[in-house]
């Protein structure tokens, strides 16, 4: 084996070396990268939660809007008619 050869042969060596860290690096990315879709998504569904939240405190508000009309309006307006 000449000099050359092994020259050769540490250099591809290296290369490999520097290609698996390269593939550990871009699978380190990929999973810092899944890690941030979950938290998207945790967002997502807190956010979905709260505007579930926000919709039941506007039919709670129309509820008690139309209580109060059957309660105080709709008697009054019956004294009225009588």
């Amino acid at each position: 084996m000449s000099v050359d050869t092994l020259a050769l042969s540490v250099n591809a060596l290296a290369l490999s070396v520097d290609t698996l860290a390269l593939s550990v690096d871009a699978l380190a990315l990929s999973v810092n990268t899944m890690a941030l879709l979950v938290d998207a998504l945790a967002l997502s569904v807190n956010a979905l939660a709260l505007s579930v939240d926000a919709l039941a405190l506007l039919v709670d508000t129309l509820a008690l809007q139309v209580k109060r009309f059957v309660y105080t309006i709709v008697p009054i307006q019956r004294e009225k008619d009588v």
